[in-house]
């Protein structure tokens, strides 16, 4: 058998094993499978000597599986001591009870998730991915957080990938919906002890408190593009179906999209104005047979979830920063529609002198019903 390595976690001889097994160098997803189809869980595997072995492994790899941890296992097996020790966090194994069951059903489930949080999210038996760009367009952000509360406060487990733009207006906008038993999970395309982009710690830190963070990779993993398509397939694989609310063409969400279809999870996308850059993925997955949501009722037909009782959140709820508009200032709005505008074309078609037009402008702006964008473009804010 072999010796123990020094630096591993606890007396957990199970999760000492794991660890050894996932991460020794030289042995990735096809060969890890192989080898528990072959021999069981990994302290059976690690029982073996070099000749069962042999046609599974290279022999740099079983020297690395069966000798001395090179230093880099040595530091992580020891940096899980403490971080398994602090309160709220979780090693869940393809054996374990908690591993969630629908991610046994894609076809390369994660064999290990770092967890902090509460890792019973993962037994909801409703979830719902939500996912875009990370540049949305006002509009996007607004739907996007609005949808993720809407999902939240009908009892929907709202999951994304902690990224910039999208994701992050999901994962708040199922937060706000903590009080009427919200909640959402985040799966990190780094160690679970790391946090990209930096500017969403604080929003990690709420997560981990009322929701639940995520990972495949060892701790200390930094943000690699190589990680982000194998983040995206637990994002889908966790989820009954994917909701896209803005996206480019280029955008990583339509690699989650396609997963989604892919592992037989339903993929929803919110159309968007054709002038928008960011919402041509949206617009490519509706040709490709994707549902078009306008509302969660959409999302809860299509999945046979049962409905949100009569009056409740079925729609994004439009949360105005003020007062209604005026007439005057509603007659801005109308020139204005929902596509990003110049003043001057905003000008022509108000047919209204400059000081006008910017008082109203002015007024919108403070209720929160416009934004100034890059450029000197001006974007309507919400739907009424």
């Amino acid at each position: 058998m072999n010796p123990e390595p020094p630096g591993d976690p606890g007396d957990d001889a199970d999760t000492r094993a794991w660890l050894r097994l996932v991460y020794s160098p030289g042995i990735g997803p096809v060969a890890l499978r192989r080898l528990l189809r072959s021999f069981g869980l990994p302290q059976q595997v690690l029982q073996c000597d070099a000749t069962r072995l042999r046609g599974l492994l290279a022999p740099a790899a079983i020297d690395a599986l069966l000798g001395e941890p090179p230093p880099a296992l040595r530091e992580l097996l020891a940096r899980a001591v403490d971080w398994l020790a602090e309160p709220g966090h979780r090693l869940l194994t393809l054996a374990d009870p908690d591993y969630p069951r629908q991610l046994l059903e894609i076809p390369d489930p994660p064999p290990l998730l770092w967890a902090r949080g509460d890792p019973a999210l993962l037994g909801r038996p409703r979830m719902l991915a939500v996912v875009g760009t990370r540049n949305p367009s006002a509009q996007g952000a607004r739907d996007s957080r609005e949808f993720a509360g809407s999902l939240a406060r009908a009892g929907v487990t709202v999951v994304s990938g902690l990224a910039g733009g999208v994701d992050a207006q999901a994962h708040r906008g199922a937060l706000d919906a903590g009080a009427q038993g919200g909640s959402t999970v985040a799966v990190l395309g780094t160690g679970c002890d790391r946090v990209y982009p930096a500017a969403n710690r604080g929003l990690a830190r709420e997560v981990a408190r009322d929701g639940l963070l995520v990972s495949e990779f060892a701790l200390g993993q930094a943000a690699l593009p190589a990680h982000f398509p194998r983040r995206n397939r637990i994002i889908s694989g966790l989820s009954a179906g994917v909701l896209v609310t803005e996206a480019a063409l280029r955008s990583g969400s339509l690699i989650t999209a396609r997963l989604a279809a892919e592992q037989g999870r339903e993929v929803f996308a919110l159309p968007g104005s054709i002038h928008n850059p960011t919402a041509r993925g949206c617009h490519r997955l509706l040709r490709d047979g994707a549902r078009l949501v306008e509302s969660i009722d959409d999302v809860f037909d299509e999945l046979g979830w049962q409905a949100p009782a009569a009056g409740g959140d079925a729609a994004p709820q439009q949360r105005a920063e003020g007062p209604p508009p005026g007439s005057a200032a509603r007659q801005v709005l109308d020139c204005m529609g929902f596509d990003a505008i110049g003043f001057d074309q905003l000008q022509a078609r108000s047919g209204r002198p400059t000081p006008w037009l910017l008082e109203q402008l002015l007024e919108l702006e403070l209720h929160g019903r416009v934004q100034r964008l890059p450029g000197g473009r001006l974007q309507r804010i919400g739907r009424g």
